[in-house]
């Protein structure tokens, strides 16, 4: 067609169409995005539940349509849905949250949480009421012995004792005075203990001395007998002198003599030439007489420093505490609670300067006697007897056996209190069965009786019993069979 006559034919439609339309709104503009909205597409449409709200949404639709509008006028864009999970079209409509208070409020201080369709659990939400849960109670920390150090010069200013020692010590008192601890060796036969009745206080000195010298590696028990018969066998210097353990008898008596009243002792034939050249030295040196100072009493032969500061500070000794007397008890028991710091000390020495730094003083004589005898009675070097022991049961030492506590701790549940009479200990007691081969001897036979005949009927019996038993069977079995 040439451009003149489409030109006219162009402009004569145009014209007819807009004096035929009702309507006198613009034409609008067609867009990718409206005739996107013809595509092809696999996805479903949305299907309603009511038809006649689809009538009625296609109608109004349609009547909204004009000549120049555009399709995306008519049409509206279905809302997306999620598909089923069989393939099929959701109907499902989602109710979401109106505002960000009504979805806050939600957390409320209690929450619901539904388990099965019977039960149901309220867990009561710590995040806006704290002060409704408490908090757990905090386990009570044991700490050793320390050293405070000025921040300053770098210096330790002070040691801080072990943050438990006091209830320790109180707790082993009351077993030491009247509980398992009671009684101990310690008590009647201590080196302090073993001096002479009636002999003067300078002779008291020297059988503390003598005592203590003899006691290094032997029990108590074993000190206690040497002494009394050193005491009672020992011979007089001179003609018509006075027996018994003095100095002037230690001085004369010979070295075999005195070997043989001390041989149940250890070691005793180097004490016994320590006990004749100590002698000598407090003849020569000290005036018949024990040396009153630590650095004298340490010089003499044989003597360290817990002889030493246990001479002191016996009541039949100087009577003056100057130290702490560490015998291989303390030592032992005190490193087990941890009382020397976070590193155990190697030696009885060391242990001293460690508890002398912390400990009162006024306790320095007390706790030799306090824990040898624990030591002697409860807490054993082998074999301790952690389920007797108060500060194990009440978990305050660390080197307590477990299984020993655990057992203790079941025994005292049966402990039943009566009123007015103490305690009453209920022990269940567990017959153990026995099997005894029962013999006959001695029985007497009844009247016409042959005792041959008796044996003979037993030998036969014996012999068809193992007959039986020879075959597989017994006896009764087979009187059942025939």
């Amino acid at each position: 067609m040439p451009p003149a006559r489409l030109s006219q034919e162009t402009s004569k439609y145009f014209s007819n169409s807009a004096t035929s339309s009702p309507s006198t709104a613009a034409p609008r503009r067609s867009t990718r995005s409206s005739l996107a909205r013809f595509a092809y597409t696999t996805t479903p449409s949305t299907v309603k539940d009511d038809d006649d709200d689809d009538d009625a949404s296609s109608s109004s639709s349609l009547s909204d349509l004009s000549f120049n509008s555009d399709i995306e006028d008519a049409i509206k864009a279905p809302s997306p849905s999620p598909p089923r999970r069989n393939g099929g079209t959701s109907t499902l409509k989602r109710k979401r949250a109106t505002s960000r208070a009504a979805a806050s409020s939600s957390t409320s201080s209690k929450t619901k949480l539904k388990l099965e369709p019977d039960l149901e659990l309220d867990f009561t939400s710590s995040l806006h009421s704290p002060q409704q849960n408490p908090a757990p109670p905090t386990r009570r920390v044991r700490k050793p012995a320390r050293a405070v150090t000025s921040p300053t010069t770098g210096r330790t200013t002070s040691i801080e004792p072990p943050s438990d020692w006091e209830e320790i010590y109180d707790l082993v008192k009351q077993m030491r005075l009247s509980g398992p601890a009671a009684n101990a060796a310690v008590d009647t036969m201590g080196c302090e203990r073993l001096a002479g009745k009636g002999a003067s206080p300078k002779d008291k000195r020297f059988h503390t001395l003598v005592a203590l010298m003899l006691s290094s590696q032997t029990k108590d028990t074993v000190t206690a007998e040497a002494m009394s018969r050193l005491m009672r066998e020992m011979p007089a210097a001179e003609e018509g002198g006075e027996p018994g353990l003095n100095l002037e008898n230690m001085l004369a008596v010979e070295p075999g003599r005195l070997n043989e009243m001390i041989g149940k002792v250890g070691f005793h034939n180097n004490k016994t030439k320590y006990l004749k050249q100590t002698a000598l030295i407090l003849r020569d040196k000290h005036g018949g007489d024990i040396p009153p100072t630590i650095a004298g009493l340490v010089a003499l032969p044989g003597v360290g420093p817990k002889m030493a500061h246990l001479c002191m500070s016996a009541s039949d000794g100087w009577d003056r505490v100057e130290g702490i007397g560490v015998d291989v008890h303390v030592h032992r028991i005190t490193n087990l609670w941890g009382w020397q710091g976070k590193t155990p000390s190697k030696n009885p020495e060391e242990t001293r300067a460690a508890l002398e730094s912390w400990l009162p003083r006024d306790k320095w004589k007390e706790i030799n006697w306090l824990l040898v005898g624990f030591g002697q009675t409860v807490c054993l070097p082998v074999g301790r007897r952690c389920g007797e022991c108060e500060v194990g049961l009440r978990g305050l030492c660390k080197s307590a056996e477990r299984k020993k506590v655990l057992e203790g701790r079941r025994r005292r549940e049966v402990e039943v209190k009566r009123d007015g009479e103490g305690y009453e200990v209920v022990v269940e007691k567990v017959d153990e069965e026995r099997v005894v081969k029962e013999e006959v001897v001695n029985e007497e036979l009844p009247r016409g009786v042959n005792l041959e005949d008796v044996k003979d009927e037993v030998k036969k019996e014996e012999e068809e019993e193992e007959e039986d038993y020879s075959i597989g069977g017994t006896r009764s079995w087979r009187k059942r069979k025939g």
